[in-house]
C-alpha cells in the first residue's frame, strides 16, 4: 500500500524542481550534494521508497539485496550503467532515466570545442595569461569544409550532425547499428574508414561494458595527421594515455575530453590528469549535459516518470520493465503486479480476484525478456486473504496496491 509519507532521496545536486516537484506530490525529500560509496548508499537508503541518482553513484546488486524495498530508481542523465538494471528488475525495481533532454547541451559543448581546438585557443589563451602574445594564423582552420567523424550515431551523435553540416562541414558516421543518415551525412562501413578521413573524431557511445576500452592505440593510430579527438560519452571508452602519446609526438594536434576512468565524488575534490601539460587540450569536468537548461529539463521529466511510477503504476520509459503507461486510476484500487514471466500468471491473478468477489474495471499487461507485469483496476479493494493469495502467485517479483 502506498504510505501516506514516501521518502525520496536525491543525490549528486539534482535541480532542485525534481525535490520540489516530489515534495509537492506528498513526498519526504532529502537532498545532498555529493556522491555516495556502496555502503554509504546501503546506510542512506534505510526507509527510502525513491532514489535519485546522476552519474557517479552505483546501484550494485549489494546495494539492491540490503535495501529490497526500494522501488524505484531515477537516472537524472542520459546513462544507466551506474545500475545493475537486471537484477533490480529482477527485484522489482523500476528505473528511469532522462534519454533526451540534455541531447542539446552535450552538442553545442562538442561544437564549441571543435571550434576553440581548430582555432588553436587553449593555447593561444595559456600563451596570453603567461604573457606571450602569438598573432599567428599558424596551424588555425575554420570549421567549414573539414570532415568531421562521428563515432555512436544515437540521440547526440545525429543531432550533431545537423549542426555540424549546418556549419559546413562534411559529416562521416560509424554505428554498430543500423541508423537512418541525418541530411548529407554518409554512413561509413568500417571504423578505420571514418577515422583515416577525419580532420575531427568524437566519441558518442553508450556506457555498455562492451565499450571499455573501446577507443585505443590502434585507433588513435589510424586517424590522420593533425586531427583532433574529443570524448564526451565515457570514461573508460578512451584511453587516455594513447591520446597522451598522440599529442606529445604531433600526431594529433588537440583534444577535449570530459569524462574520464576515474573521476571524484564531488565538487571540490582534487583531480589531476597527464592530459593538464598539453597545449591545445580543452579539459572540462563531466559537464557535458550540464546546463541549467539541461538540468532542469532532467530534474522535471525523470520526478514526473518517479511519480507516475509510484502513484500509478506507470512504467512509460522505464529502462528495466515492461512498458505500460497508465493514466489516472478508473476504479477505487489499482493493483500493480510484477512477475517472472510464467505463462498463466494473469489468469491466476483474476482467479484470486474472481473468488473474492473482485470486480474488474480496468486492466493491462505488458512482458519484457523475463519480466511480465499486470495492472488491474478493481472497484474494491481485496481482503488480506486475496492480497496474499496475490502475493504468492508463483513467479511474483512485488504486488503494490495503489489508491
Amino acid at each position: 500500500m502506498v504510505g501516506t509519507m514516501p521518502k525520496a532521496l536525491l543525490l549528486e545536486n539534482i535541480h532542485p524542481d525534481a525535490a520540489q516537484s516530489l515534495r509537492d506530490h506528498g513526498f519526504e525529500v532529502e537532498c545532498l550534494k555529493g556522491a555516495l560509496s556502496e555502503d554509504e548508499l546501503i546506510d542512506a537508503l534505510e526507509g527510502v521508497d525513491l532514489l535519485g541518482i546522476r552519474s557517479k553513484t552505483s546501484v550494485t546488486r549489494k546495494v539492491i539485496d540490503a535495501r529490497p524495498t526500494l522501488t524505484a530508481v531515477g537516472c537524472f542523465c542520459i546513462g544507466t550503467n551506474q545500475v545493475d538494471l537486471e537484477y533490480a528488475g529482477k527485484n522489482g525495481i523500476a528505473v528511469f532515466n532522462a534519454p533526451y533532454s540534455n541531447t542539446r547541451s552535450v552538442v553545442e559543448l562538442v561544437i564549441g570545442d571543435i571550434i576553440c581546438l581548430m582555432r588553436r585557443i587553449p593555447a593561444h589563451t595559456h600563451h596570453m595569461k603567461h604573457g606571450m602574445w602569438d598573432k599567428s594564423a599558424s596551424g588555425s582552420h575554420e570549421v567549414r569544409g573539414k570532415t568531421l567523424g562521428i563515432i555512436g550515431y544515437g540521440n547526440i551523435g545525429s543531432q550533431l550532425s545537423v549542426v555540424a553540416e549546418a556549419l559546413g562541414m562534411r559529416v562521416l558516421f560509424y554505428d554498430i547499428e543500423e541508423k537512418l543518415a541525418m541530411g548529407n551525412a554518409h554512413r561509413c562501413d568500417t571504423l578505420n574508414e571514418l577515422l583515416e578521413q577525419s580532420d575531427v573524431v568524437t566519441l558518442h557511445v553508450d556506457g555498455r561494458k562492451s565499450n571499455t576500452g573501446f577507443f585505443g592505440e590502434d585507433q588513435f593510430e589510424h586517424m590522420k595527421q593533425d586531427a583532433i579527438f574529443i570524448n564526451l560519452s565515457r570514461g573508460f571508452v578512451a584511453d587516455l594515455d594513447a591520446l597522451k602519446k598522440h599529442l606529445d609526438s604531433g600526431h594529433l594536434s588537440g583534444a577535449a575530453v570530459d569524462v574520464f576512468p576515474i573521476e571524484p565524488k564531488k565538487t571540490g575534490d582534487e583531480f589531476l590528469t597527464d592530459l593538464a601539460d598539453e597545449d591545445n587540450m580543452i579539459l572540462t569536468p563531466h559537464i557535458g549535459g550540464s546546463t541549467l537548461e539541461a538540468q532542469k529539463s532532467i530534474g522535471q521529466f525523470v520526478s514526473q516518470r518517479l511519480e507516475d511510477y509510484w502513484f500509478k503504476g506507470s512504467t512509460m520509459l522505464s529502462v528495466n520493465l515492461p512498458q505500460i503507461t497508465l493514466s489516472d486510476i478508473k476504479s477505487n484500487f489499482r493493483i500493480a503486479h510484477l512477475h517472472a514471466n510464467l505463462p498463466g500468471v494473469l489468469a491466476r491473478v483474476n482467479r484470486v480476484l474472481g473468488e473474492d468477489g473482485i470486480n474488474i474495471a480496468a486492466q493491462a499487461l505488458g512482458t519484457e525478456g523475463e519480466i511480465g507485469y499486470v495492472v488491474t483496476d478493481v472497484a474494491q479493494r481485496p481482503d488480506q486473504r486475496a492480497l496474499d493469495q496475490l502475493a504468492s502467485i508463483e513467479g511474483t517479483i512485488r504486488m503494490r496496491v495503489i489508491s
